[in-house]
């Protein structure tokens, strides 16, 4: 296994896992902002405001991209796995 052979593994696997994780993340920065800038026009400094909205943002976001999450993933591992004698030899 070369140098260059671990440098596009882990590019490879950086990618997957920003892929993946990158539009929950976004989704939860957007609506953390929102809520946010909520809070300090009203000046409600609660924190069950702050901190529902996103778990809820987070749980929705995992049910219509989990599909395609898990797919992403798949394809990965089945690149990763398929390539195996490569890593090996």
């Amino acid at each position: 296994m070369t140098e260059l052979t671990i440098a596009r593994l882990a590019k490879d696997a950086l990618a997957t896992v920003l892929l993946v994780a990158g539009p929950i993340l976004g989704l939860s920065l957007i609506v953390g902002l929102v809520v946010s800038i909520f809070q300090a026009t009203t000046q409600i400094q609660e924190q069950t405001l702050a901190f529902v909205p996103k778990i809820l943002t987070v749980l929705v976001a995992t049910v219509i991209l989990g599909p395609w999450m898990l797919r992403v993933m798949m394809e990965f591992t089945t690149r990763l796995l398929g390539n195996m004698n490569q890593f090996i030899g």
